[in-house]
């Protein structure tokens, strides 16, 4: 088998790598997110999503092949969000992230037999629109269940764009993954042609 291991079930980054004509195969990370999370109460958005990229990395066996982990983080206002377990839970989120700027840490990492070679982390700042009552009904009635597998309650490539005044940052890292620095690592390795 040539090309790497993606290690996420992610749509989103199967996506990304395959429009790239990156060659991959996928074996979904088996790891225990909220509970590596729990031990870094007062680490960064950063480090959170490095740490949660290089463990899916480190989790699945690629027999000599780069092995990709990937995960995004968001905070708000200081506050970490995880994927809603509900319906009700996003639209929880979605009240609060009415009118406040959100931070998405997405990062990047790529393990070779047992042992992270490279990592990235890239930051995109989201601005979102003052939310009415009457919009987040109507969002959720069109956009669930498929949100509540996104960090944030959006997916930028359909209707989660209309939460936004502004973006800020790379589209790459808005859908989930450093995709600029994880070809150009890939091109390093001799993955890819240069």
């Amino acid at each position: 088998m040539t090309g790497i291991v993606l290690a996420s079930k992610s749509a989103s980054r199967r996506a990304m790598l395959g429009a790239a004509g990156v060659e991959f195969e996928v074996r979904p990370a088996a790891i225990d997110e909220r509970s590596l999370e729990s031990g870094m109460e007062n680490a960064g958005g950063d480090e959170i999503a490095l740490a949660l990229a290089e463990a899916k990395a480190l989790s699945v066996e690629g027999s000599g092949r780069p092995v990709l982990g990937s995960d995004s983080v968001l905070t708000v206002d200081g506050q970490r969000f995880s994927k809603p377990t509900s319906r009700a839970q996003a639209a929880e989120h979605l009240r609060f992230f009415s009118g406040r700027t959100m931070q998405l840490h997405s990062a990047a990492a790529l393990a070779i037999n047992g042992v992270i070679v490279w990592r990235h982390v890239s930051v995109a700042t989201l601005k979102v629109r003052e939310l009415s009552e009457d919009f987040i009904d109507k969002y959720l009635t069109a956009e669930w269940p498929e949100v509540g597998q996104c960090v944030g309650v959006f997916r930028i490539e359909a209707l989660g764009v209309q939460l936004f005044e502004s973006i800020e940052g790379d589209h790459f890292t808005v859908l989930g993954m450093p995709l600029l620095p994880v070809l150009g690592a890939l091109r390093e390795m001799a993955e890819l042609p240069a």
